[in-house]
């Protein structure tokens, strides 16, 4: 992996796009404004990033990060996804995407949606139950003292796989929560989101999630 699109440019795209740069992977980023608005944020990562469509985001990435509101997820290219590792950082805000009967249900979960919209694509659960603003900060090296864990879920094992080498990257240890039909346990209003915990603190807060 060298180079990573990214398909929105919210707080955690531009903080993701931020930390792939500081790690050495080139970043093309995009948003639903047009790659012109962007160029303050390009120019802040400096020669690493460049702004772009989300089509060609999606073409120039060798692993892609969705990171677009729940509702906007069935705009995202499939084609030129077709065979690369997706990166989701989806939750469901009904307030901001609308009501999804499906979800409200418990009949599926967000991260399972992506990947029946991209199914040639191998969909990974990343960065979902972190705050934007702790992506960049809350990071340490690996077998530190309470080290701060996340949580990935993936049906593809070198899905999970890349995710935790990208978490150790930014300085997390990795819980994976098995296929994505259990990322419903990092979701909105679980116990392990958004709060910091260290491995064995996920774990709990995983085997306590209620549906």
């Amino acid at each position: 992996m060298t180079t990573v699109g990214i398909i929105g440019a919210g707080h955690i795209g531009s903080a993701l796009a931020k930390g792939f740069a500081k790690h050495g992977y080139d970043v093309v980023i995009s948003n639903s404004r047009g790659p012109e608005t962007l160029s303050d944020l390009v120019g802040s990562i400096g020669e690493r990033a460049r702004a772009a469509t989300a089509q060609d985001a999606a073409e120039a990435g060798d692993v892609v990060v969705v990171t677009v509101p729940l509702k906007a997820y069935a705009e995202v290219p499939v084609a030129p996804l077709a065979g690369k590792i997706v990166l989701d950082t989806n939750n469901y805000y009904f307030e901001r995407d609308g009501r999804i009967a499906a979800l409200d249900e418990k009949k599926t979960t967000t991260s399972q949606m992506l990947q029946e919209h991209l199914p040639e694509s191998r969909v990974a659960k990343a960065f979902n139950h972190i705050m934007a603003a702790d992506i960049l900060t809350d990071g340490t090296p690996a077998g530190s003292a309470d080290r701060r864990a996340l949580a990935t879920s993936s049906d593809f094992d070198e899905a999970a796989a890349l995710v935790a080498r990208v978490y150790d990257e930014f300085g997390y240890d990795t819980v994976n929560v098995g296929p994505l039909a259990e990322s419903w346990r990092v979701e909105r209003d679980q116990p392990a989101y958004v709060v910091r915990q260290n491995r064995d603190e996920l774990e709990q807060n995983l085997a306590r999630a209620q549906r």
